[in-house]
């Protein structure tokens, strides 16, 4: 056996520490050496730490500085903790298109592609969810990602933004402990994709100023029906400059052209039973049809003041939110997303967003959560990515020139030429040379080195209070239904608690609602004041719609009269909707002109796919009519408050499943007016007249 190898005097190994600096002394004394050592907050080098909550910045209102150690490991640490799935985001659907700018935005800013009428850029545009797998689904209640990647001749912009206008926090240094929170617990791994477990709860409860986005996250926004029908904001306030030099502060909107339109909660878990990919095969299928999904692009402009605040709302800060009663949206240009990815890799997968991807005429502002996320997404693609030269993968890459002086690294594409990488040279005749480019607003920074946030962050409630009773009542209902949902998953009853404390500062009947659905006493406290309500943070329209990409699901078979459905399609399809045929079996229906495909079957179809649920003439006579698969399909679309109707005999179909009220049409044939009937209603969302008698439904007849 060879003699072990000889270790020489004036050699030494680290001392057997354990990864968290427990010695062997003090392993054998118990415990696992492997796991957290003491009671004190620390960095990954041992030194104790005063405060985690706040990124050092130039005093309270100014931008985060770079020595902030801890602020950089923690977030280091937190974009590389998956490979090469994103921490956050990692579930999305995403799809080409253009931007064409209404060409008045010059006044604001000197941005080409905002400023110049008629000017028409490429876009790529990504939706995501934040907190499941690439494997969860897409109907998850949670915050949606709408992150806007515009080629612009000037260089490439970046709008990353969410379908909710608010964050959960006020400073980027807090953004690992939310995630954290909100992923699933570290021990089972479970539950996924969900915000209703205790760590999240514990967290939002004790972080207070998280409560405007719980608002929403708990609202039907957290529940989209489509991408197609979800807003979009850029969060944060942006500085603009105009060519003249003359500065304002801006917040970025994207409204829909079909209407802002969300699920309710059991569709929603429907779905995710039954059609995990609900939001990316609506997405793709709409573009394939020729549906095209269509937004406008609005900015809220704000006059740049010292204090850069707004009828006493702190632009800064990323949980507030200006009414648009207060500053109107003004309408900017127009997106359309008309093409979809060839390769769900290459383009979806690897495309890499930054708020630093900026152009002439845009500027960031001190707002510490912008701060931070500017470092924290050019650090996450070097792991993501593997190595820095990212903006190389076709889906990155500029579509305009790029001499950059960057080289070599992993994954290098170019082929660089000169010998003098860079500036000033001598050698490659002096360039390449710089211009009048992106220039930094000058603005003065000043104030003491502080971890701490200004006074007019405090206010946590006002704003929640305003977005609730902005609502309609049903609305309202959702929202206490939702937290008694997710509140009722937990399982530590001073988190509950501590939940209701807050809702009691938002709204009293809320907070005695969910206490009441919790087994809890509700605590006393008077909430706080808000402001004027905003009409426009209601998802309910004030008249009908476009229809364009809807679903119309016509129940059919054997005996229906055909010519009467091929009439309604060509009226659906006329306002850009789809019809589909649903019947016992597949195949073919008919012969001749009106002959009708059959795209779903009984078995096949769920409620959940369609806006509205149509029963042809003919059908009540055939011995499916009955069909169970049938009627609940007729029964969940009754329960989710959407249009149902029917033709002739079609009729019965309804009245044998208890079908009757509100949304429900009727008529003998399916002529002109039952088809503009019909549109118009879909157009209108759901029936929400039927609400009330729906939450207090009797149990519908066998």
């Amino acid at each position: 056996m060879p003699a072990r190898p000889r270790k020489n005097p004036d050699q030494a190994a680290p001392k057997p520490v354990s990864p968290t600096g427990r010695t062997e002394r003090e392993h054998l004394l118990g415990g696992d050496p492997r796991a957290q050592a003491g009671d004190h907050l620390t960095t990954a080098q041992g030194l104790r730490l005063s405060d985690t909550d706040h990124s050092l910045k130039a005093g309270p209102r100014g931008p985060s500085l770079l020595e902030d150690h801890h602020l950089r490991e923690k977030i280091t640490h937190f974009d590389h903790e998956r490979i090469p799935e994103r921490v956050v985001h990692a579930r999305g659907a995403a799809a080409h298109g253009r931007f064409v700018a209404y060409g008045n935005a010059a006044s604001a800013t000197k941005a080409g592609f905002l400023a110049e009428k008629g000017k028409e850029t490429d876009v790529f545009v990504r939706f995501s969810t934040v907190l499941g797998s690439r494997g969860s689904a897409d109907t998850v209640r949670d915050t949606r990602g709408f992150a806007t990647k515009f080629y612009t001749d000037e260089g490439t912009f970046d709008l990353v933004g969410n379908n909710i206008p608010v964050f959960f926090i006020q400073d980027a240094i807090k953004f690992p402990d939310i995630i954290h929170a909100g992923k699933p617990h570290p021990d089972r791994e479970i539950p996924q994709a969900q915000s209703a477990h205790d760590t999240f709860w514990d967290f939002v409860s004790l972080h207070t100023e998280a409560t405007h986005h719980v608002f929403w996250n708990m609202s039907d926004r957290g529940i989209p029906r489509s991408y197609r029908t979800m807003e979009g904001f850029g969060v944060h306030t942006f500085r603009l400059e105009n060519a003249d030099g003359e500065t304002c502060l801006a917040k970025f909107h994207w409204k829909p052209i079909a209407g802002v339109h969300s699920l309710v909660w059991e569709e929603a878990q429907i779905a995710a039973g039954v059609d995990p990919d609900y939001h990316r095969r609506d997405l793709a299928d709409s573009i394939e049809n020729g549906a095209f999904l269509e937004y406008e692009l609005g900015l809220q402009l704000l006059p740049d003041s010292p204090e850069e605040t707004f009828e006493g709302i702190d632009l800064l800060d990323p949980t507030k939110l200006v009414p648009e009663e207060l500053a109107p949206v003004q309408l900017v240009g127009k997106l359309t997303l008309d093409r979809n990815p060839t390769n769900y890799f290459a383009e979806t997968e690897q495309v890499a967003f930054h708020l630093g991807n900026l152009v002439p005429g845009i500027h960031v502002t001190n707002d510490p959560l912008l701060q931070g996320r500017l470092f924290s997404y050019v650090d996450t693609q070097l792991t993501r990515l593997g190595g820095p030269n990212f903006p190389q993968l076709p889906i990155n890459r500029p579509h305009t020139e790029v001499n950059d002086n960057l080289r070599d690294g992993m994954h290098q594409t170019a082929v660089h030429r000169g010998l003098a990488p860079y500036l000033p040279n001598s050698i490659d005749g002096g360039g390449p040379l710089t211009t009048d480019g992106y220039v930094e607003v000058p603005r003065p920074i000043a104030g003491q080195a502080v971890r701490e946030n200004p006074a007019s962050f405090d206010d946590h409630f006002s704003q929640a209070a305003l977005f609730y009773h902005s609502l309609s009542a049903v609305e309202q209902v959702h929202i206490a239904e939702a937290f008694t949902f997710e509140l009722g998953k937990c399982y530590e009853q001073a988190i509950k608690e501590r939940e209701l404390e807050v809702l009691a500062k938002v709204d009293t009947a809320l907070c005695e609602t969910v206490a009441a659905g919790l087994g809890l006493p509700a605590p006393t406290g008077k909430p706080v004041t808000h402001g004027e309500i905003s009409l426009v943070l209601s998802q309910i329209p004030p008249g009908p719609g476009p229809i364009t990409g809807r679903i119309v699901g016509v129940v059919a078979g054997p005996g229906a009269d055909l010519g009467g459905i091929e009439a309604l399609r060509t009226a659906i399809e006329a306002e850009g909707a789809v019809l589909r045929v649903i019947a016992p079996q597949g195949g073919i229906l008919g012969k001749g002109k009106n002959k009708q495909v059959v795209e779903r079957t009984f078995v096949t179809a769920r409620s959940i796919e369609f806006d509205a649920v149509v029963v042809a003439s003919g059908v009540a006579e055939t011995p499916d009519a009955g069909d169970i698969k049938a009627r609940i399909l007729l029964l969940e679309a009754f329960r989710h408050c959407k249009v149902i109707g029917a033709w002739g005999d079609g009729a019965k179909v309804l009245a044998g499943a208890g079908i009757s009220g509100p949304g429900v049409l009727l008529a003998d044939s399916a002529d002109a007016d039952f088809a503009a009937a019909f549109v118009r209603n879909v157009g209108l969302h759901r029936v929400w007249e039927r609400a009330d008698a729906v939450m207090a439904s009797q149990v519908p007849p066998a």
